[in-house]
């Protein structure tokens, strides 16, 4: 096949695989699903989570646009949508928002951009050769981990990173640690006793250097 496509019960999600077999990144998704809105809404305004890969706000700037960081959370972006008129927006769940289904999550829409994209380009092209200038980097995936104390747990993290020289800290959700070529974002959960844990980095090595520290921090090593 040259792609596969999975929506959750209500079809506001949509989850690609590629020719191979490979889940596609929901964050490559909103990269591409972005590039095709600037180019009918040049200058327009992308909003992204933040827990996106950091190649989305890339791609969105070098494509003319706006990109604006939120938090994780359908009724965030649908409040930034409104307050900014941006024209899309996409999250790392597999949600995705149109200007065009009145600032809504649709996964039909992903999908039918992304076959449109496909269908687009060169006969014998394969999703994965089409996506891979969208992806840039190397991200951990949500690690959660059981914690007694979010919020000590939290402060260890911050006080280990605060004094760093390169390094940068916002608490716009939960704490994300930012540094020349890499970050992560803890989050608590609302319901469990977790923090969830998304690192990113310019490479494999990076990002799993930057990945185990903060996990040795939350767990308190």
């Amino acid at each position: 096949a040259d792609l596969g496509l999975a929506f959750d019960g209500d079809a506001d999600r949509c989850f690609v695989v590629d020719e191979r077999g490979e889940v596609v990144s929901p964050s490559t998704l909103t990269s591409l699903i972005a590039v095709r809105e600037l180019a009918k809404h040049p200058g327009a305004t992308i909003i992204h989570n933040l827990i996106t890969s950091a190649a989305v706000p890339d791609i969105v700037r070098e494509h003319g646009g706006t990109p604006v960081r939120t938090r994780v959370g359908h009724s965030f972006i649908k409040a930034e949508m409104a307050r900014t008129g941006a024209v899309f927006g996409g999250e790392h769940s597999g949600h995705f928002y149109f200007a065009d289904f009145w600032n809504a999550d649709s996964g039909m829409l992903a999908a039918l951009h992304t076959l449109a994209a496909l269908g687009e380009t060169a006969e014998g092209t394969t999703l994965s050769s089409l996506l891979a200038s969208y992806e840039r980097y190397v991200a951990s995936g949500e690690i959660n981990t059981e914690v007694a104390d979010q919020a000590a747990a939290t402060a260890r993290i911050r006080a280990a990173y605060e004094a760093r020289e390169g390094v940068s800290l916002d608490e716009l959700d939960g704490l994300t640690v930012t540094g020349p070529t890499w970050w992560f974002n803890v989050r608590p959960s609302n319901t469990e006793p977790l923090l969830r844990l998304n690192a990113e980095g310019a490479d494999e090595p990076t990002m799993a250097a930057v990945r185990d520290e903060a996990l040795d921090l939350i767990r308190g090593a």
